[in-house]
């Protein structure tokens, strides 16, 4: 176990070496599904039906790298104010993982393609509310320029890198989860609560860069 190294081109080193070249076929991905019921062996319902979703994991190529998070509006159905990555529901019109990515980040925070380099892809994650997450890392271009869709996005920020691939800021929490005390991983940043998918997300990237 170490920390993350705080320069750019040890983390693209890192990255190209241990990132999936491709994301996991729909049928790999669900028979062992990582998700926050892995914390607790929590048993899966077969057959597994989920809807498959694609979220962008912008890290910002600056001399200390950074992520970039969204804060969702408050006034969505679902996961309102909630600290998350860009993405949403892959459509039947998207060519791939990757371009269901890019369209999710157009659509809620302006950011457009000609700032993004895809690196690779992390393992599939299974949400809760059933949906089976791709999570693709990307490099941004510290230029990038943002228009954010107020309607889904109420604010984005950034965290170092460092702090985030850091294990000893990984907290486990616990809450109850139809009617049963389920754990969870949550990443506390400067008055931020991130939590939930976006925080096991985080914890897939640091196992596969940084302790295998």
């Amino acid at each position: 176990m170490r920390l993350a190294p705080l320069d750019a081109p040890d983390f693209l080193t890192l990255a190209a070496e241990r990132l999936r070249p491709e994301p996991p076929e729909l049928g790999d991905a669900l028979a062992n599904p990582r998700g926050d019921h892995s914390l607790d062996n929590v048993p899966l319902a077969q057959p597994l039906t989920p809807k498959e979703a694609a979220v962008l994991v912008p890290v910002v190529m600056r001399d200390e790298p950074t992520l970039l998070f969204t804060e969702r509006a408050t006034g969505l159905r679902q996961h309102s104010g909630q600290i998350a990555f860009p993405g949403g529901r892959v459509d039947p019109e998207d060519a791939s993982i990757l371009a269901a990515a890019y369209r999710e980040a157009e659509e809620e925070i302006g950011l457009d393609s000609r700032f993004i380099s895809p690196l690779g892809y992390l393992d599939a994650y299974l949400s809760t509310t059933n949906y089976l997450v791709m999570p693709v890392v990307a490099r941004v271009s510290p230029s990038y320029t943002l228009a954010l869709n107020p309607h889904e996005v109420a604010d984005t920020f950034e965290v170092p890198l460092s702090f985030l691939m850091d294990p000893a800021n990984h907290e486990l929490h616990s809450r109850e989860w139809k009617g049963s005390v389920r754990r969870y991983y949550a990443i506390p940043y400067e008055g931020r609560y991130i939590w939930g998918v976006t925080a096991g997300i985080l914890r897939n990237l640091y196992e596969r860069l940084y302790t295998s």
